[in-house]
């Protein structure tokens, strides 16, 4: 059973910001020729490298809610120039929401396991992922969904 990580979101207001984010990223690293790869850099290195990359995901809390996932390909450890150990944590650059789920503030990232995860909105139309994100966080909000 994989492991996640969990984490906030800052900036963002919504999973079309997040996505809006990426594409810009990744375009800019055309121009400029590097990788095209998503990464997100935090501070500390998680421990659990192995259970993370056999099928763990990064979830993004939005606006106080798990909102969505990415899926991690890498973790790469390193020591920037004030040596201090960081990371770049590497992700699939294709976000698919969640059920929403309401989250607290904290810092950094959290471990969670699978089995606490919130689970994927699937695709099919009739389906939650055809419903705002607005209304699908207000319903969420109401323990509606």
């Amino acid at each position: 059973m994989p492991l996640h990580l969990i984490k906030l979101c800052v900036g963002a207001e919504s999973i079309r910001d997040l996505e809006e984010w990426i594409e810009e990223t990744m375009l800019q690293k055309r121009r400029l020729g590097q990788p095209e790869e998503q990464t997100h850099t935090t501070r500390m290195v998680p421990k659990r490298i192995d259970e993370l990359l056999d099928g763990g995901s990064l979830y993004w809390v939005i606006k106080g809610q798990v909102a969505c996932r990415q899926r991690l390909l890498d973790i790469r450890p390193f020591t920037d120039g004030g040596g201090i150990h960081r990371c770049h944590l590497v992700l699939e650059p294709v976000v698919m929401p969640v059920e929403p789920r309401p989250s607290r503030p904290f810092q950094g990232w959290r471990y969670l396991d699978a089995r606490d995860a919130p689970k994927d909105i699937g695709r099919t139309a009739g389906d939650l992922a055809d419903m705002p994100e607005a209304l699908r966080r207000e319903l969420a909000g109401l323990g509606l969904i």
